[in-house]
C-alpha cells in the first residue's frame, strides 16, 4: 500500500502510534537517569556533603590527633603497670617458701647447735697437760720389753686409740713412749660422757673405719693433716688436749700426763694412717697417778 494513498484514518493511527512509541522511549530514559547514584561517577561531590555544618569537621592538627588517639591507649598502659606494680608489691610482701622437709631441717641443726653449746657450756675448761722429752730411749724400750702388751706394731694406715675412764684412786694420767726408726702421730682427746667400765682398753682400726666410728659416736670429723694438727672433734662431749701431731719418738722418749678434769674417759692416739709404706713398732705405757 503506498503511502500517498493512505486514507486520513490510517494517517491518524500511525501519527498516535508514533507519539506513543516515543513517549514510552522519553519515559525509560527518565527512569534510568533518575534511578543513577552521584556515587557512581568518580570525582562528583553530592551537595548534601558542603550543607554540612563546620563543626562536624574533623581536625587537622596531627598533635591534637596523636593525643587524642594515643589517650585511650596511656590509659590501659597507666592500668597494666599499676597492674604491675601491685603483682610485684604482692610478691614482695610475700614470704618465701621452703623447700619441703628444709623448715625442719633447719631447724633440726638450730636445735642440735643450741643444744651442743648449752652442753659445751656447762663443761669445766680443761687444764694445759704437762709435757716433755727424755733421752733415754733404751732404757724406756728395754723396760717396756719386759712388760705385757706394751711392745706392738701400728699397721700402716692404722690408728690405735687407748681408752683410760678416769677413777676415783687417781688424779691424772700419765704417758710415755717412743718406737723404732720412725715417727707417729700422737694426740689426746677426753670424753665426758659418763664412765660405764673401768678397763682400759685399746682399739686398732683403719683409718677409715677410725673415721666412721667417731662421725656416730663423736660426730663428724676433719681429715687434716698430721703433721698440721688436728681440729677439735665435732662432738659436744670430746674436748681436745692434744691435737694430733707426728712426733719424733724414735729419737726421744715423748712423755706426759693431765690432771682429771671430771668424770670420763681420756682418748689417747697413736696415728699412722699417714704411712702408705712403713709399719711402726711402738713402745708404751698408759698409767695412773695419784
Amino acid at each position: 500500500m503506498i503511502e500517498g494513498t493512505w486514507s486520513p484514518a490510517v494517517r491518524g493511527v500511525c501519527l498516535v502510534m508514533t507519539a506513543m512509541a516515543r513517549l514510552e522511549a522519553a519515559s525509560e530514559l527518565q527512569s534510568r537517569l533518575s534511578s543513577l547514584s552521584f556515587s557512581s561517577f568518580p570525582g562528583v561531590t553530592s551537595k548534601q556533603c558542603d550543607s554540612e555544618p563546620p563543626g562536624r569537621l574533623q581536625s587537622t592538627n596531627l598533635t591534637e590527633s596523636f593525643t587524642q588517639s594515643s589517650g585511650p591507649a596511656n590509659m590501659s598502659e597507666t592500668k597494666e603497670d599499676s597492674k604491675v606494680q601491685s603483682c610485684q608489691k604482692g610478691n614482695e610482701e610475700a614470704p618465701t617458701e621452703l623447700a619441703p622437709g628444709g623448715g625442719c631441717e633447719e631447724n633440726n641443726r638450730a636445735g642440735s647447735c643450741q643444744l651442743s653449746a648449752e652442753i659445751k657450756a656447762q663443761m669445766p675448761p680443761l687444764s694445759a697437760p704437762t709435757t716433755w722429752t727424755s733421752a733415754a730411749v733404751k732404757e724406756l724400750k728395754a723396760k717396756l720389753r719386759t712388760e705385757k702388751d706394751s711392745v706392738v706394731t701400728v699397721y700402716r694406715g692404722d690408728i690405735m686409740t687407748v681408752h683410760v675412764p678416769t677413777v676415783p684412786e687417781a688424779k691424772k694420767v700419765c704417758w710415755e713412749f717412743a718406737t723404732d726408726g720412725y715417727d707417729i702421730g700422737f694426740g689426746v682427746y677426753f670424753d665426758w660422757t659418763p664412765v660405764t667400765s673401768r678397763s682400759i682398753t685399746v682399739h686398732i682400726s683403719e683409718s677409715s673405719d677410725d673415721e666412721d666410728e667417731e662421725e656416730e659416736l663423736e660426730g663428724p670429723l676433719s681429715n687434716e693433716d698430721v703433721e698440721k694438727g688436728s681440729k677439735s672433734q665435732g662432738n659436744s662431749n670430746l674436748a681436745e688436749i692434744l691435737p694430733v701431731y707426728r712426733q719424733d719418738s724414735h729419737l726421744s722418749v715423748h712423755a706426759g700426763s693431765h690432771d682429771f678434769p671430771g668424770e670420763g674417759t681420756y682418748l689417747v692416739k697413736f696415728d699412722n694412717s699417714y704411712s702408705l709404706w712403713r709399719n711402726k713398732t711402738l713402745y708404751y705405757r698408759v698409767y695412773y697417778s695419784a
